[in-house]
């Protein structure tokens, strides 16, 4: 999941926020501001319910955030790097560079986010608690009420033992500490998401046919994004097994051919597009990559544009190439080509480029691995 701004650094790892946060923001302001509130403590006015939904709902982001920032730190006591954190429309995720390296490492990293938001939701109960005993009715005693129910909720729902949620994660951890194959391990985590995520589904519409209300379809989309996630798992779980022990380098196309950012589009399709034998050009400047272009890109610019368009104009920009060193475990690598460039990523030595990794390197990779297992067991 892509940010489409950053907020900035915590703890050293970038922050940012998805657009699609500004979809579930509103819903949540809306529904305390418009009928939550207003339902359960009438006869105040509309500027403070606003703010008191404003509050609610900018203070549960903040708890997600602590969840998210809680799963990277503990990470990177662990020996993972991370990414970044991102905040997006089912909550947050914290994006890890490779894989735990022991079940404990795995509990460890997986157990913090839920803990904290127990924490959070605890802290919050508290409160509203001690507000009632002292008799103190109104909107102060109902935002702190809520903020604690839907942490606890929060709390609950994210140990569920289904992948991708933290009690898959957990799941996964008990299963490879018991059988110690990680990725059977996996396998069985993400085969429990998808029956939550058919579970959610099929709740939510039966809620939504019956009437209760629009949240029936909220659950059946959560529903479809489980299977989906855990689906993803799955495969990158297989494609991982098939392709450990093998590096960057062994996999990668050495010494890409290059183009020039300042060359024109016009110009590249004129006189160099038959001269290149792939469909992704790294843009280099003293050896040292500064973007990365394909052919769907330039195809992209319309003809009338291309005599005035660079390639670096509508090249994937520095600060976003995947870049990969040829020592790294390809497995290290795999989780971060969805990002930009259709998958490609640049290989780097001392900054300076020496190879690219694309999808059909990674396919073959994976044939060949699966041809070497099947010679191996034939014999």
């Amino acid at each position: 999941m892509r940010a489409s701004f950053r907020l900035g650094r915590i703890a050293g790892v970038p922050v940012g926020v998805n657009w699609s946060v500004l979809v579930i923001f509103a819903l949540i302001w809306w529904g305390l501001s418009a009928n939550l509130f207003p339902e359960s403590y009438p006869d105040r006015s509309v500027v403070a319910y606003l703010l008191a939904g404003l509050t609610a709902a900018v203070v549960f982001f903040l708890g997600l955030l602590a969840h998210e920032v809680s799963h990277a730190v503990v990470a990177k006591r662990n020996g993972l790097g991370v990414q970044g954190i991102t905040l997006w429309l089912f909550g947050g995720v914290a994006e890890l560079r490779g894989e735990a390296r022991s079940p404990g490492a795995e509990l460890r990293i997986s157990g913090i986010g839920p803990l904290v938001s127990l924490i959070i939701g605890v802290f919050f109960g508290a409160i509203a608690t001690l507000l009632a005993l002292a008799g103190v009715q109104g909107l102060l005693l109902g935002v702190m009420a809520w903020l604690g129910g839907i942490n606890l909720l929060l709390a609950v729902f994210n140990i569920l033992p289904a992948a991708p949620l933290d009690g898959g994660r957990l799941l996964r951890a008990a299963v490879w500490k018991a059988t110690g194959d990680r990725t059977r391990a996996t396998v069985v985590a993400a085969r429990a998401g998808w029956i939550l995520g058919l579970a959610l589904i099929g709740f939510g519409l039966w809620r939504f046919l019956t009437g209760t209300g629009v949240g029936g379809l909220w659950l059946a989309l959560i529903g479809w994004f489980l299977i989906g996630a855990a689906t993803m798992e799955e495969r990158q779980a297989r494609v991982g097994d098939a392709l450990r022990g093998i590096r960057v380098a062994d996999v990668m196309t050495p010494q890409p051919q290059t183009a020039s950012g300042e060359l024109t589009v016009a110009d590249f399709v004129d006189n160099y597009l038959f001269a290149y034998r792939h469909t992704a050009l790294p843009l280099i400047e003293d050896g040292r990559p500064v973007g990365l272009v394909t052919l769907d890109r330039v195809r992209g610019v319309p003809s009338g544009e291309r005599g005035s368009t660079t390639l670096a104009a509508v090249a994937c920009r520095a600060d976003d190439l995947v870049l990969a060193s040829p020592d790294e475990p390809l497995t290290d690598l795999l989780p971060r080509l969805s990002e930009c460039a259709d998958g490609r990523a640049l290989v780097v030595t001392d900054g300076r480029l020496v190879g690219i990794v694309s999808p059909s390197d990674i396919s073959r990779a994976v044939q060949r691995s699966s041809m070497r297992d099947q010679l191996t067991t034939g014999r």
